[in-house]
């Protein structure tokens, strides 16, 4: 999960800054100079001053903020011009960090299960954009591991590689939770295959359900039968081509209240896309109906609902990564810079992470100690 409280600018500035170099391997000179970010020592020494002048960068200051504030602290002496070069240079560099951080937080993840056995996994993406009314778009798409709530795997693609099962790699003792973009039949057959458990909103218009004996299920008919607060689940099958797969379907009523401020929000969103909205569309919005393969005797439509609700934390990190790392809109405007940006403010929301993760179980003094004697220094007071 991602907290923040002192900010990672902090630890690049003080004395601190020995704590957040432990995250980093410790070959990051041949690290930065494979990945082509660092050619050559002019004005900056090293590959560890620059990753820290981006990093400042990335925490919020401007370029000619940075390179004042790095010759006031003696980190660094450095035009802003050639710092904007120098961050153009460095998306495989930053990238290859985020890796190696986010390898650490996956490691801490193997740790956590829920019931069953199981590996829960919140699966979404969401997009930023570059400056002006023309400006381009990118997609981040982004995995949070329940219970811990820490990332487990991002992608950064452009706005046309869609949200789709189909990115990612699950193992068959994991749970997928993800939202109605995510509900094709062709994906989640392939997960159910390989034994991947799946918790998906329906999208009804490209999601026909099958009763048994193969007639159309008439999902909206069935729904208009439920009072509010009332749920039900119904065993069913989907097909693609010549298979059938088994799935069931959950489904709750919601208050009225709840149902008016999500046809609200339906009519925003098809305003906002210049687009007629359906009346079913407008329907459908009364009620959360999800479909599923797990296990109808561990799992009840009740707590198969309850785990969905689950997904809106992936909701609330991105506004965490927008609103307190900024994330939600490029000061870059090429595409080379605006990836590097992106793959930094990444960085940055996985090193905070780390941290926290480290300071919650290593108080007081909020990380971890390294592996050596300390014979020396017990009793000497």
């Amino acid at each position: 999960m991602l907290y923040f409280g002192r900010g990672v600018e902090s630890f690049v500035f003080d004395e601190s800054w020995e704590i957040i170099r432990k995250v980093f391997p410790v070959d990051l000179e041949e690290l930065a100079r494979e990945s082509g970010s660092f050619r050559r020592a002019r004005m900056v020494g090293d590959a560890e001053t620059l990753l820290r002048l981006l990093l400042m960068h990335g925490s919020g200051l401007s370029l000619e903020q940075t390179v004042l504030r790095a010759k006031e602290q003696g980190v660094g002496t450095i035009s802003a011009v050639a710092l904007f070069k120098r961050l153009r240079r460095s998306e495989a560099f930053l990238q290859k960090l985020a890796l190696n951080v986010l390898k650490q937080v996956q490691q801490r993840c193997e740790q956590a299960q829920w019931p069953g056995g199981y590996r829960y996994r919140i699966i979404d993406a969401t997009t930023v954009n570059e400056p002006g009314a023309t400006g381009s778009s990118w997609r981040i798409h982004y995995s949070l591991r329940l219970p811990d709530l820490y990332c487990d795997h991002f992608e950064l693609t452009s706005p046309e590689q869609g949200e789709s099962f189909k990115r990612w790699q699950a193992a068959a003792n994991e749970v997928l939770l993800a939202d109605r973009a995510y509900s094709h039949r062709e994906a989640v057959g392939a997960l159910i295959d390989n034994g991947v458990k799946v918790v998906v909103r329906l999208n009804s218009r490209v999601f026909p359900l099958l009763k048994s004996d193969s007639r159309p299920f008439e999902v909206l008919g069935q729904l208009r039968r439920l009072r509010v607060g009332q749920l039900k689940e119904w065993n069913l099958h989907f097909g693609l081509g010549e298979r059938i797969w088994p799935i069931r379907l959950c489904a709750i009523r919601k208050s009225h209240l709840a149902a008016e401020q999500a046809k609200r929000k339906a009519r925003r969103n098809a305003q906002r896309h210049q687009v007629q909205i359906q009346s079913e569309t407008l329907e459908f919005s009364q009620y959360i109906v999800v479909l599923t393969n797990l296990d109808a005797q561990l799992w009840s439509a009740g707590k198969i609902l309850e785990l969905y609700r689950c997904r809106w934390q992936v909701e609330l990190a991105f506004k965490r990564l927008k609103s307190l790392l900024k994330l939600g809109h490029l000061p870059k405007k090429d595409p080379a810079s605006a990836r590097a940006w992106m793959q930094l403010k990444l960085l940055l929301a996985l090193i905070t992470e780390k941290l926290c993760y480290d300071a919650r179980f290593f108080s007081p003094w909020g990380y971890r100690l390294e592996h050596q004697s300390v014979g020396g220094l017990v009793g000497n007071d």
